[in-house]
């Protein structure tokens, strides 16, 4: 590739693909971008950069001769005005995976893979590295601290890449994850999920069999022992040529709401919490050793890694209530994200508030999956847009469909976000917790407003 180029982004307004539209403009390329609808953070770190198009739509007179090369975005339809266009001039086209992989053909490949905690095992890595002034580019689908941009590419000799194993694009059904073609990978865990794309979980399953087998000569694979699907299929594929790192979560204690590590050199104070966090953590740490940073090294830095954003994020807090806010979505998120608050704060009640939008989670199909995860809650609260469901073409869920699924009879279920906002504002807070988890926004739910409202 020329030192400098023009590239046009086909659905900019993605969180890597701002994000990577962002970082090209960095780098002194020519960078233009669309996308029928721009969302925020997307929409104001776009326009803050010079990159947010003067209207929301298609414009295939955006592509031109004078292109060098289009990134197609997930979120574009097969039958894209601006897609057509650049493949009739005969414009390069890579999807955004294989994009990041043509910047990283020379640089050390690290893929962290699993149905959950990548993110946080990607956050994890970054923060020691960043800490220890080692110079890296990354991928990552959350914001960090100390990071001013999701995406960086540059003459770093190493690469850490967050790899999500759903459809590569609408024209490319591979997972994302094997584009990147990685030299060290891990699985954190198996959990089916995205049954629009993944009917069974066999097929689910496959991909990280696919991800596994993709592993080169002299390459290494970390995976979660305590994790029943990746250690299965670690043992079937079992190579000579190949390095399996197994890991479980880290050995640790849990007093006053606060949680410490036990290692061979003495206890270490950290800022996270939750088993499935120290679980993430260990496998960072078999990564991180893995590329040459020792142990004492790693206990230095990990003090000071805080999450990242929506990964159990506190909200706001006072001394007798704190409120999080979580991505988890996906059945194993749930089952994990309330297991850890109720076991860092097991005297205190707490309320669980789950958003239900993706077209798994509202398919009567797949619902059942969740049978059991509420357990953790003292209460438990499911929101749903009704538009959500009609807009996917699916059934609305009832109150009974979702405590038959759920297994448990006390589910409340609302549709109007503005009774659950009084639902919340009306209850007594003293001595309770409440996670709001989503991997949308609840219909707008004025998360700055509820803090002030059960805080004050």
């Amino acid at each position: 590739m020329s030192q400098t180029q023009r590239i046009h982004l086909i659905a900019s307004g993605g969180s890597i693909m701002h994000s990577l539209a962002i970082s090209l403009k960095q780098a002194g390329h020519q960078v233009t971008g669309s996308d029928d609808h721009f969302y925020e953070p997307s929409k104001s770190n776009l326009e803050r950069n010079g990159l947010l198009p003067s209207q929301e739509g298609w414009n295939p007179n955006l592509i031109n001769d004078d292109i060098d090369l289009v990134i197609l975005g997930m979120h574009a339809k097969e039958d894209n005005p601006e897609l057509s266009k650049a493949k009739g001039l005969n414009i390069k086209i890579y999807s955004y995976p294989e994009y990041i992989y043509e910047c990283s053909k020379n640089k050390q490949r690290i893929v962290i893979a699993g149905s959950h905690g990548k993110t946080s095992i990607t956050a994890i890595v970054m923060h020691v590295l960043k800490s220890m002034g080692r110079d890296f580019d990354y991928m990552v689908g959350a914001q960090l601290d100390g990071f001013d941009n999701m995406v960086k590419l540059s003459d770093a000799p190493i690469i850490i890449i967050e790899g999500d194993e759903y459809t590569t694009s609408t024209t490319d059904g591979r997972p994302k994850f094997l584009n990147y073609h990685h030299h060290i990978g891990s699985i954190s865990g198996i959990s089916w999920d995205h049954f629009n794309v993944y009917p069974t979980l066999d097929d689910y399953v496959r991909l990280f069999e696919q991800f596994a087998d993709a592993t080169p000569k002299a390459g290494s694979l970390v995976y979660c022992e305590e994790d029943n699907l990746a250690s299965m299929i670690i043992s079937e594929k079992d190579r000579a040529d190949v390095t399996n790192l197994p890991y479980k979560a880290h050995e640790h204690v849990v007093k006053d709401g606060k949680t410490t590590l036990i290692t061979d050199a003495g206890d270490v104070a950290i800022e996270i919490f939750g088993y499935h966090n120290m679980q993430n953590l260990s496998c960072a740490k078999a990564i991180l050793k893995r590329i040459g940073i020792t142990d004492e090294r790693f206990y230095t830095h990990i003090k000071t890694f805080k999450g990242a954003a929506k990964r159990m994020e506190i909200v706001g807090e006072n001394n007798d209530s704190i409120i999080y806010s979580d991505f988890a979505h996906a059945p194993s998120k749930l089952l994990a994200t309330t297991l850890a608050i109720k076991d860092q704060f097991p005297n205190r009640f707490l309320v669980s508030c789950l958003e239900l939008h993706t077209f798994s989670s509202l398919n009567k199909d797949f619902i059942d999956q969740y049978e059991g995860t509420f357990n953790n809650s003292d209460e438990a609260i499911i929101y749903i847009d009704p538009k959500a469901a009609t807009k996917k073409g699916l059934d609305q869920l009832t109150e009974n469909d979702l405590r038959e699924a759920f297994k448990r009879n006390d589910i409340l279920l609302f549709n109007d976000k503005s009774k659950l906002e009084q639902h919340l504002y009306n209850k007594d807070w003293k001595n309770k917790n409440l996670i709001l988890m989503s991997s949308g926004n609840f219909g707008g739910l004025d998360f700055k407003a509820l803090k002030g409202q059960i805080l004050q």
